[in-house]
């Protein structure tokens, strides 16, 4: 994380040294990124850099706790459409929450996705407690969604999470590259085309794990007789 010596910088100048990493990251991943180039992008001298970061991997770790903050007041302004969701419902509704949160900081989120993602850093040591969270987020879902007959209870629980976890990455991956082709990202992403594309992405994955609709409708009437 960086050192006090950074945090003391005024706003503007802290922000074109981070501006400067985040192009750097983005434009090269962690392994390739250049310390020098981030150094002349943002007008410091080699030996400033070392005063307000230990190395390039301090500056990601760092982007990294910037996107999970902004992350944070995002969503706390969020709230699901309704209350009687089902499990794919409200998948849906985070995953495509999420991409939008996604436009409106798309080179960040462009950083540490090649970072995370290109680079396989997210499935290593460093981000492993993280990931359990998330995990075992997702594993509660599927379990809940077994229990309410939403979904085949045939299924393995495990390479359910791998497939929702491994089709959701993949997929704001896909969505956020495509946005950074257009000229209104946000206005790109909230559009009527873009959301029946994220749907029918989905909606691939949500196809192998739910029940047939036979088999919902009733599994939904036999619980409804008790």
């Amino acid at each position: 994380m960086p050192k006090q010596t950074f945090l003391n910088l005024p706003e503007e100048k802290r922000n074109t040294i981070i501006n400067a990493a985040i192009d750097e990251f983005a434009e090269y991943g962690l392994e390739n990124a250049s310390t020098n180039r981030i150094v002349a992008n943002s007008g410091i001298a080699k030996g400033s850099f070392y005063q307000y970061f230990e190395d390039k991997q301090d500056v990601f770790m760092y982007l990294m706790s910037v996107l999970e903050n902004e992350k944070m007041e995002f969503f706390k302004s969020k709230h699901p459409p309704s209350m009687h969701m089902d499990t794919f419902q409200y998948f849906r509704w985070m995953i495509k929450t999420g991409m939008e949160f996604n436009s409106a900081y798309p080179r960040l989120t462009q950083a540490i996705s090649r970072v995370l993602l290109s680079e396989g850093l997210y499935y290593g040591k460093t981000f492993e407690e993280q990931r359990q969270k998330a995990n075992k987020a997702m594993h509660m879902m599927i379990e809940q969604a077994i229990k309410s007959g939403e979904v085949d209870p045939s299924v393995d629980i495990e390479l359910a999470v791998m497939v929702m976890e491994t089709w959701s990455n993949a997929i704001s991956n896909y969505i956020l590259q495509e946005g950074l082709k257009q000229k209104d990202i946000m206005k790109w992403i909230r559009s009527k085309k873009t959301q029946e594309m994220i749907d029918k992405l989905l909606y691939v994955m949500e196809y192998g794990l739910r029940k047939t609709e036979s088999d919902f409708s009733a599994s939904f009437k036999e619980r409804n007789k008790s």
